[in-house]
């Protein structure tokens, strides 16, 4: 402790909330016996699934190696034993959430989504119920809308508010949602069901359970007064987040139903969750479905069945998922010796520490660096907050970093965060701001989940969240703020305008150029994200260099293959022999190498259209014989297929954002953005410069300094004889008889952190973390410029290593 100042001005703060002082193991124990394999990573999304132990898991091996489990429908001994231990479970769940057995019954389900799914198309819908819902409620609750609505029911989602002067909540509804569905009979009894989540997954603001006791009691005040007493109120809590570290107490809060994933409880098993039903409401839940051992009695060519009493067994689908329930009590034997109010304490310091800190960031100008969703809210209507920070950043001016950028950076820290809108979307919508409008301008522009479309029309699509589990550390939410502060505060201006001070040297604006500028090597990559090949001199075409990204892999449902996806690609290497009329392929995986004719004889005789980074090609396919070679050689069914030509670019999209459509006049054979990709022989030299003095103040873990190639960065020419990065700002260049148009810097992604080796293709964190720390702008990671030819004087011209470059900066 002593030397660690930061650390202790911490502990004099949530002392003794952080760390589990009076439990049979502090964390810093946990960590270092439990959960080795973290390393140096700081893993931030427990909000997403928390982390199993390694002690849990060997204690859940130890017993299946000890122990038979038979179906629990087998009235074997081992069956038995399998039956005795699902209703413990059953027991264990209960006195989890403080439920009293003969008041409740848990039903095991796939998950908490599982759960709602099952309630959802169970529940006495009927025209005169309502589905009221939280506008904080996570997709999976919202999806139970599609059921009532189906049934003639309505659906509204609501905002609560304190009844000022009054006991009680005020229900502020959205607009009724109710389809046209007729011949839906009208039952006797009317039902209604109302949903909040315990702890909101976006913003991790904690819903008061009192809401269940004012619902039940009818302490609310509703506009729509005439919906109030019609009917009776049954009341569901979403406790998938919550229940990690402040289970709801049914003994206090009588809810009707809950769920839960246990997998977000302490990370193994996944695959299991329960919904926990009050027995008077579990009874009304009126099942179709019958699966094997869930009826007492069924015959076979004639229309009679009779269910099972139990209501667990009548609710649940055939043969559980025995093991993993069986795996359950070794995550709550964690839980139980740490206690669930110690957890609390723990992640609630953890989050409000680093929540506190963000809130507090400022850039130089005095901007604040953090907008944090969830703070300053309604302290008769929350429970304060859960362990969650959702955010985004802004930049000195004002606008805003998108969350994309932040994720991209975190994951080259070894910090693993989740962006977006969690699958919240109500909660998004309504913490960000968003109106209907921009939901829908969005939705035109292209915008769906999990995209790259993180700021339109200045607005965030999303946000960045962190979340913390029982096993999280001071030093964590450390490592996160500093790399919050040394990524993001008070950053220099646009890498290719304005301050340049944090390029090599401060080279990077000046308008000439060397004259001894010269073609170093030029390389071809015959089929995309493939390997390629370097040559001292090769023909242009009017798509580039000649065979240039000709051909591509794709899977068989039609889907682009590509090193991202399938770093195995990188291993096949290719070479055009253009005397002989042969492209070359050759893999680790296949014994033979592969020869293709360059003309289109090998080609099958269908034809396809094909449409890639706003191009439209017409492809053509090959034999099954070479398919499965290619299959082969990236451990996957997939087609090679070649381009025959291509049309020009397809128009933008809506929000007129045609970043993949960088070369708008030419025509372009599979490539990503533009013709060409150039990098200079001198920015990989100060590359590799900076990563040798990384390594040397120990800030990585390689053993020895990394060593930059310039083909790492797949270009097709690389030039030598420079400054460092002046190609920056070069406008036009002059190669021979080819003249050519820059399109600006090439933004970088982890594909150039993989690299082969040993047969296998490698992943690690460099370079991209290094030139994330002084070639970014704006959310990109520039390095090498993208050309496209613009004039040729020469007929059938021809690029050769050793030729003169001119460059033009004006």
């Amino acid at each position: 402790m002593a030397g660690d100042p930061e650390k202790e001005r911490f502990l004099e703060e949530f002392c003794p909330d952080y760390g589990y002082p009076d439990g049979p193991k502090n964390v810093d124990e946990i960590r270092a016996t439990e959960f080795k394999r973290l390393n140096d990573m700081v893993y931030l999304d427990h909000a997403g699934a928390t982390l199993y132990s390694e002690k849990q898991m060997q204690n859940v091996m130890d017993d299946f190696n000890s122990s038979i489990y038979g179906n629990p429908h087998s009235q074997s001994n081992c069956g038995m034993t399998t039956c005795g231990l699902v209703e413990e479970a059953r027991l264990q769940v209960l006195r989890f959430f403080n439920a009293c057995p003969g008041e409740y019954k848990c039903i095991f389900t796939s998950g908490a989504t599982a759960a709602l799914k099952l309630l959802g198309e169970t529940f006495p819908w009927s025209p005169s119920s309502v589905f009221m819902y939280t506008m904080e409620n996570h997709n999976s609750v919202l999806g139970m809308r599609e059921y009532a609505l189906g049934k003639g029911a309505s659906a509204v989602a609501v905002d609560i508010e304190d009844a000022i002067g009054r006991s009680g909540t005020k229900i502020i509804p959205h607009s009724l949602q109710r389809r046209d569905t007729k011949n839906t009979p009208q039952t006797s009894e009317i039902f209604n069901l109302f949903a909040f989540p315990s702890e909101c997954n976006f913003s991790g603001l904690r819903f008061k359970l009192n809401l269940v006791d004012e619902i039940n009691e009818g302490l609310y005040e509703l506009p729509a007064a005439s919906q109030k007493h019609r009917g009776k109120w049954k009341i569901l809590i979403d406790a998938a987040k919550g229940s990690a570290t402040a289970p709801p107490d049914l003994s206090k809060h009588k809810a009707d139903f809950v769920v839960v994933s246990f997998y977000k409880l302490f990370g193994y098993p996944t695959g299991i969750g329960a919904l926990i039903a009050r027995n008077e409401s579990a009874n009304l839940l009126n099942k179709t479905y019958f699966g094997g051992g869930t009826v007492a009695a069924s015959i076979a060519d004639f229309d009679l069945y009779k269910r099972r009493e139990n209501v667990e067994e009548y609710l649940e689908d055939g043969t559980l998922n025995f093991l993993s329930i069986a795996s359950l009590r070794q995550g709550f034997k964690i839980l139980n010796q740490l206690t669930m109010p110690a957890i609390q304490r723990h992640t609630t310091a953890l989050a409000s520490y680093v929540r506190n800190a963000l809130v507090n960031l400022r850039h130089m100008n005095g901007i604040h660096v953090c907008t944090v969703y969830g703070v300053n809210q309604d302290k008769l209507l929350f429970d304060g907050m859960g362990p969650i920070v959702s955010f985004n950043l802004r930049r000195p001016d004002g606008s805003w970093f998108g969350y994309r950028e932040v994720e991209k950076l975190a994951s080259l820290s070894n910090i693993q965060l989740r962006t977006g809108c969690f699958c919240n979307p109500g909660a998004c919508a309504k913490l960000l701001g968003l109106s209907h409008a921009d939901l829908q301008s969005n939705i035109e522009a292209g915008h769906v989940c999990w995209d790259d479309y993180d700021i339109l029309k200045g607005k965030p699509t999303g946000a960045v969240r962190v979340s913390f589990g029982y096993m999280s550390t001071f030093e964590d939410a450390r490592k996160f703020l500093k790399f919050i502060e040394s990524s993001f505060v008070s950053l220099p201006y646009d890498l290719f305008g304005g301050k340049t001070s944090h390029l090599p040297n401060g080279v990077a604006g000046i308008k000439g150029v060397a004259n001894s500028l010269f073609l170093k090597s030029v390389i071809v990559y015959p089929i995309k994200s493939c390997a390629g090949f370097s040559v001292d001199s090769w023909p242009l075409c009017d798509t580039g260099l000649l065979h240039d990204r000709e051909w591509l892999l794709k899977s068989m449902g039609g889907d682009i293959l590509t090193q991202k996806k399938v770093p195995e690609m990188g291993l096949i290497t290719t070479l055009v022999d253009l005397k002989l009329g042969l492209l070359l392929v050759e893999s680790p995986r296949c014994k033979q190498k592969l020869q293709i004719e360059l003309t289109s004889e090998q080609c099958s005789n269908e034809t396809g259209v094909m449409e890639i980074y706003s191009q439209r090609h017409e492809v053509q396919g090959y034999s099954d014989t070479i398919n499965q070679w290619f299959s082969d050689a990236v451990g996957r069914p997939c087609m090679l297929v070649r381009s025959c030509s291509s049309q020009k670019p397809i128009c933008p999209n809506r929000n007129g954002d045609n970043e993949m459509c960088r070369d708008a006049g030419s025509r372009l054979s599979f490539v990503n953005e533009a013709q060409f990709l150039l990098v200079s022989v001198e920015s990989v030299g100060d590359l590799n410069s900076r990563l040798k003095s990384k390594f040397h103040d120990g800030a990585n873990n390689h053993c020895q300094p990394i060593q930059i190639d310039p083909s790492r960065f797949r270009p097709n020419l690389v030039v030598s004889g420079g400054y460092p990065f002046a190609e920056d700002q070069w406008k036009t260049m002059k190669i021979g008889g080819a003249t050519f148009t820059s399109l600006g810097g090439c933004n970088r992604c982890q594909m150039i952190n993989m690299t082969p080796k040993n047969e296998t293709m490698q992943r690690s964190n460099e370079p991209l973390a290094t030139l994330a720390s002084y070639r970014r702008s704006k959310g990109k990671i520039y390095f090498g410029i993208l050309l496209k030819l613009q004039d040729c004087t020469e007929q059938g011209a021809w690029l050769s290593a050793g030729q003169e470059v001119i460059a033009n900066a004006e």
